[in-house]
């Protein structure tokens, strides 16, 4: 029940969306900047979120390169 509440929500938003692009050619130079505002403030977020968490997996699945082990050999006294 709450998929179903939760994609009728997701719909109303994009419809919502959706009139406001459209109406948006008409409006106020305030509202015009309001807007894209808000949407440069998402993608950045969207873009931010994308670098982290493939930077995340990048460590996670790729591992580093482990440089060659040098072997210690004893000191002799002089």
């Amino acid at each position: 029940m709450a998929a179903t509440n939760f994609v009728q929500e997701m719909s109303l938003v994009g419809d919502r969306l959706l009139l406001k692009l459209q109406r948006l050619p008409q409006a106020e130079p305030v509202e015009i900047v309001a807007f894209s505002v808000i949407l440069l403030f998402t993608a950045a977020v969207v873009l931010l979120l994308l670098i982290a968490c493939s930077s995340c997996c990048t460590h996670c699945c790729c591992p580093k390169p482990r440089g060659r082990k040098a072997q210690v050999r004893p000191m002799t006294p002089p």
